[in-house]
């Protein structure tokens, strides 16, 4: 029996507070790629319409730059993200926006949901997943197999291993967790004044076992404006948004 299992619930439904992180800087876009319009609609609207349409989401707490809480509180009242609790100022990393975050939602969440604001094609199913899996083991992401052949290389650029890809993924958001367990490992992370771009990371660093379960390939992150363009086509192929 694993660590995880000793800490396994039954729940027939359960829901969670999504916490969205939208406190980058943009820089490899060269502008400001939540507000980018895809299929006609801000990126982050779009983001923050698959949680609202997703009963497994019962509050919405959204982390940005201190300049933009007027410029979100009011897309979100444009685009009647009616679940949307509060809009908070981020901090100077990923990790400290993450920690707002968490520490910003009702303290009866039982479980935390963190999302990319720049994956606005997260699927309902995805969302499903991820929320079941974490409601009976605590802490869930989802997960796509890595299909190119990775490689170590050193700091005079040359190939000195090869990772095996069987065993290799990378992994997308949503990451929800137990509130408990995620606050706890933000703080952990953020008092020992380490730098994390993955919020599992800082559970793992707990020694907690998180359980993987199925991304999609349409989970794109939007980093560049060549992802925008990508998304729109993806867009343009879906039925569900």
């Amino acid at each position: 029996m694993s660590f995880s299992d000793l800490f396994k619930k039954n729940v027939s439904h359960p829901s969670c507070a999504a916490v969205i992180v939208a406190a980058g800087s943009s820089v490899r876009m060269g502008s400001d790629k939540l507000l980018a319009e895809l299929g006609g609609v801000p990126v982050l609207a779009r983001t923050l319409q698959a949680f609202e349409r997703s009963e497994y989401v019962g509050e919405i707490v959204v982390v940005t730059r201190m300049d933009k809480v007027p410029t979100i509180a009011d897309l979100c009242a444009e685009y009647k993200i009616s679940k949307v609790s509060k809009v908070v100022a981020g901090g100077k990393t990923r990790m400290e926006s993450s920690l707002i975050g968490v520490s910003a939602v009702k303290g009866s969440a039982k479980l935390i949901a963190i999302h990319d604001a720049a994956r606005p094609l997260v699927s309902e199913a995805v969302i499903k997943r991820t929320v079941c899996a974490a409601a009976e083991y605590m802490a869930a992401v989802p997960v796509i197999a890595s299909t190119d052949t990775l490689k170590v290389v050193d700091d005079a650029d040359r190939i000195v291993g090869t990772i095996d890809r069987s065993t290799t993924y990378r992994v997308q958001t949503p990451q929800v967790f137990d509130a408990v367990l995620i606050k706890g490992a933000l703080t952990k992370a953020s008092e020992k004044g380490l730098v994390l771009t993955d919020d599992s990371a800082a559970v793992d660093m707990t020694g907690f076992k998180t359980y993987a379960v199925a991304g999609e390939e349409d989970n794109i992150k939007i980093t560049t404006p060549r992802d925008l363009v990508i998304a729109e086509a993806l867009l343009k192929s879906r039925s569900d948004l």
